[in-house]
Order: C-alpha cells, then sequence, then structure tokens
C-alpha cells in the first residue's frame, strides 16, 4: 500500500488497528513511534545496480494503556514527516516487534490494516540460471525403467 493510499483510508476511521498475519490485533495501545524514508542502493546477485525507495512505519507498544493513536493524529505526523522529509508516494513498510524486528507490507480489509508478512526473492533468476517456473513434464514422458507400474517400488 502506498502513503496515500494509507493516509486516504485514515480519513474515514474512527479508529486505527493493525491486524498479524495470524490474525491478532496489536494491542490498542500502540505507537507509531517513527515515520521515515528508506534509501537502499544495492547490486543483486547478477550485477545489476538497484534503487529502492519506501516509507516506513515503526510500530512500538508499551505499558501505555491510557493513549491511543488516533487516525486524525497520524494524519498529522505524516503530513509533517511528507514536509520535512520530502516523502514519495512510496510503498510502506512496516515494523514492528515480535521475536525479532519483522518488516511487514501493508493491506486493508475495510476496518484493519492488515500486516502481510514479507518474501526474499532473487532478483537476477535469469542470470543465476533460477528457473522462472517449473517445467510441466506429463507423467507419461517421464523415463524411469527401475519402477515399473505394479513392480512396488513406487
Amino acid at each position: 500500500m502506498k502513503l496515500s493510499e494509507f493516509r486516504n483510508q485514515l480519513s474515514g476511521l474512527k479508529e486505527i488497528a493493525f491486524e498479524l498475519p495470524n490474525g491478532k490485533l496489536v494491542p490498542e495501545h500502540f505507537h507509531v513511534t517513527e515515520v521515515g524514508k528508506i534509501n537502499k542502493h544495492f547490486i543483486d546477485c547478477g550485477g545489476t545496480l538497484r534503487d529502492e525507495e519506501k516509507v516506513s512505519f515503526q510500530l512500538w507498544e508499551e505499558n501505555d494503556y491510557n493513549h491511543r493513536l488516533h487516525p486524525d493524529k497520524l494524519v498529522h505526523i505524516i503530513d509533517l514527516a511528507k514536509e520535512k522529509l520530502n516523502l514519495p508516494d512510496a510503498e510502506i513498510e512496516v515494523e514492528y516487534q515480535g521475536e525479532s524486528i519483522n518488516k511487514f507490507q501493508l493491506d486493508f480489509d475495510g476496518k484493519n490494516f492488515l500486516l502481510v508478512n514479507t518474501q526474499t526473492a532473487c532478483l537476477a533468476k535469469e542470470k543465476c540460471g533460477v528457473p522462472q517456473q517449473k517445467p510441466k513434464v506429463k507423467s507419461s514422458e517421464l523415463q524411469n525403467s527401475s519402477c515399473a507400474p505394479g513392480s512396488g517400488c513406487c
């Protein structure tokens, strides 16, 4: 989800809720402790230089049960960050403390913001020899003389 989409969704909400991939909600007394811009300049395993820019939110919870972040307050924080940090309208990456710091993508189901697990990937599959898809092979085309039907080996 891009920053503009997130901000637009906030404007129609009375409260903010983040749902973890396991279906549990981040405790309602969470804080957004950071809104930032992440610039990543790197080289992939195929030798291609790449640039990536994201907006980062860090969610944090503590024993401060008397405060709850309201949508209008978060809109204000986002607007301030856009002005001071020159935030792009980029994809949001959410950091949240689990067993270690987890990074999530963001989605919305009409009520809750969904923290979606991220995955690593090879960005240069064609240069590394990683097949794009598993080849489709008909079992009738497989040659395996050591295992005939009815022989009990398979």
